[in-house]
């Protein structure tokens, strides 16, 4: 996999290939299904599968806060584009010089003389290109006139309904992990590297593993309950907050995660969180009394669902779960929570640190 940061870092070695452009948000199962019909096509002419990314989101350029929370970091989605079988993304900086480019410009600088594109597979819907000029009739008309093929996306849908980014943060948000991870092909996650913060969760008796969040829209916020993936492989029950912790105060979101059955210095490590049930929203608590009683209630409910999902038979005795805790919750809110397709058994997931995690700068 090459990573391209960038038309200016485009070589020789990186021309003549077949191309598809798009945020590839989440790279769901829509996404694979054009990286499939992309890698067909790369087979016929024996030449590389080439993505085109933009960083930031053009959404992100021109509406900020307001833009989707994103399902993807650039690291993941590297990984993932990875995994389904690009072999070179290009990394384009979505900035006031790309964004003035016409439409032939963009054509030009960056499928014809920067990838030497052979054949490109876009939606009949892509529009580039400050002219407003840029989209698919002429991407077609000047692939006639420079010989490369250009074809629409294949629709993949689900429940006759077409997979998108859009349609996958909207089960997010509700707390359908389960559906969700059926437009995805995989269980949703969060992930990066455990850091030092204020540990106020010490104070309180619970300690708990921070990873900050990239400072953009957040997919999800609130309490929920979770698996957790360290390095290694092993993995822990778990609560998390994702958000920015009204009680104590935070300028930037954090997913803060305590393990259920875990002693140990989990600092510098990756780890690799899947929401499994949302527990609640965030709460300004009165104070850190306040926040351990209502953390105390989360961490029972998380037990129980969790090890319900698993399985595991008079588990609330076995790990001193106070029942009245889960009883008083039950009362108060549905308990037929989703359960996702997260890896709840005890198998181990791979680490790969290839060069693809060196896609993002940010590795929190």
């Amino acid at each position: 996999m090459r990573v391209i940061r960038g038309l200016h870092n485009l070589k020789a070695a990186h021309r003549g290939c077949v191309a598809t452009i798009g945020n590839f948000d989440g790279v769901h199962r829509g996404h694979q299904a054009i990286l499939q019909q992309c890698r067909e096509h790369a087979a016929r002419w024996s030449v590389p599968l080439t993505v085109v990314v933009f960083e930031p989101q053009p959404r992100e350029f021109f509406a900020g806060d307001q833009a989707p929370p994103r399902l993807t970091r650039l690291r993941e989605k590297v990984r993932l584009l990875r995994d389904f079988g690009a072999e070179q993304v290009l990394v384009l900086p979505f900035n006031d010089a790309l964004r003035s480019l016409t439409g032939r410009e963009f054509i030009d600088q960056v499928l014809i003389d920067g990838l030497g594109v052979k054949h490109l597979v876009v939606g009949d819907d892509f529009r580039f290109g400050c002219d407003r000029r840029g989209d698919f009739a002429l991407l077609a008309e000047v692939g006639r006139e420079q010989g490369f093929g250009v074809e629409h996306t294949r629709t993949f849908t689900v429940d006759d309904e077409r997979v998108s980014s859009t349609r996958v943060r909207t089960l997010l948000a509700s707390g359908n992990f389960s559906a969700a991870a059926r437009l995805l092909g995989r269980a949703y996650s969060l992930d990066g590297r455990v850091v030092r913060d204020q540990q106020l969760g010490r104070t309180i008796g619970v300690p708990t593993a921070n990873l900050p969040l990239m400072p953009q829209p957040l997919t999800l916020r609130g309490v929920f309950a979770v698996m957790a993936v360290l390095e290694n492989g092993e993995r822990y029950p778990a609560v998390a907050n994702v958000g920015f912790r009204p009680t104590v105060g935070s300028d930037r979101p954090t997913l803060e995660v305590h393990l259920l059955y875990f002693n140990g210095d989990l600092y510098g490590q990756r780890m690799t969180v899947f929401p499994c049930a949302r527990l609640r929203g965030e709460v300004k608590f009165d104070g850190l009394e306040a926040l351990k009683a209502q953390i105390e209630r989360d961490q029972a409910r998380a037990r129980h669902y969790l090890t319900a999902a698993m399985g595991e038979k008079n588990s609330a005795q076995r790990h001193d779960v106070k029942q009245d805790d889960v009883e008083q919750d039950e009362g108060k809110q549905d308990y037929s929570l989703p359960l996702a397709s997260a890896p709840l058994g005890r198998d181990t997931i791979s680490s790969d640190s290839s060069s693809a995690d060196d896609a993002d700068a940010n590795n929190g």
